[in-house]
């Protein structure tokens, strides 16, 4: 298998990976995940799609990952390894699916309206 790649995005967050043969290690950034998402949720929803198809120790993967938060982040990198582990077999796609791993989460932060404190706020109004 040669190196493979995915784009995950999640809010303004952006994941770019290369998967290679290998033993399980992720990197991000140049950091090895446990010390870039030092919290276990965040690293379980990294490693969902790769628990659920029992590969967590085939795959190295190599993540290029920059903007939004660590939430957003994290969920990003999720659907770029659910991507690439398409790539490499499309038979794991209805598996993954019906995870909703494959799925691009639309949601974006609406933009701030003229005349408003946010996008959907209103000043506060008091009728005396």
């Amino acid at each position: 298998m040669e190196m493979i790649n995915a784009l995950g995005r999640r809010k303004s967050a952006v994941a770019r990976i290369f998967v290679t043969e290998g033993t399980g290690k992720i990197t991000i950034n140049k950091r090895d995940l446990t010390e870039y998402f030092p919290s276990s949720i965040l690293q379980y929803v990294v490693k969902q799609p790769l628990n659920l198809l029992d590969v967590a120790e085939k795959y190295d993967i190599k993540v290029n990952l920059n903007g939004g938060g660590f939430t957003g982040q994290s969920q990003a990198l999720r659907l770029a390894i659910a991507r690439a582990l398409v790539k490499i077999n499309a038979e794991d796609k209805k598996a993954l699916r019906a995870e909703g791993f494959v799925t691009r989460d639309p949601r974006e932060v609406e933009r701030k309206k003229p005349g408003r404190p946010k996008a959907r706020r209103r000043f506060q109004f008091s009728k005396r």
